[in-house]
């Protein structure tokens, strides 16, 4: 099969719809939740993953979990946190039973903050797929998107 072949061309086309309609998305929510909170895709995201996990035996992410959840690098996720936690939104401590892990909670400033950008986050996602749809090389990825369900607490 050559580079040209109709399949791999078709195959390429809809990789570019799907980045199209992922970029835009992402731009609009980027938009709104700086303008409304001061929260990037990512801090929301990370806010959003961390607040989710619970207390107890295996209740907590390890950040390869956490970096994999928001699909950043260790490194960018780790300085994401940094971030927050200068910011008072989330708080770094020890494993009790591991002192080599660090564990990371979300501060009740940040479960405050969260818990107001949710509703904008999703109006604003929203806005997006229906301004997404009325381009026609789009459309029927925003219609197969829209169709997704995902059970509740099913791992991203």
């Amino acid at each position: 099969m050559t580079a040209t072949a109709p399949a791999l061309t078709a195959l390429a086309h809809g990789w570019r719809a799907l980045s199209l309609l992922h970029d835009r998305i992402e731009a609009h929510l980027e938009r709104v939740l700086q303008a409304e909170h001061g929260l990037s895709v990512r801090e929301y995201s990370l806010l959003d993953v961390l607040s989710r996990q619970h207390d107890g035996e295996g209740g907590h992410l390890q950040m390869k979990q956490v970096a994999d959840a928001v699909v950043l690098s260790q490194s960018a996720t780790t300085r994401l946190v940094t971030r927050l936690e200068d910011r008072g939104l989330l708080m770094r401590y020890l494993c009790p039973t591991d002192r080599r892990g660090i564990y990371t909670n979300v501060s009740d400033a940040g479960l405050k903050l969260l818990e107001e950008a949710r509703p904008t986050n999703e109006t604003a996602l929203r806005e997006a797929l229906q301004e997404t749809a009325e381009d026609p090389r789009l459309e029927s990825l925003v219609r197969a998107f829209e169709a997704v369900r995902v059970p509740v607490g099913a791992a991203a």
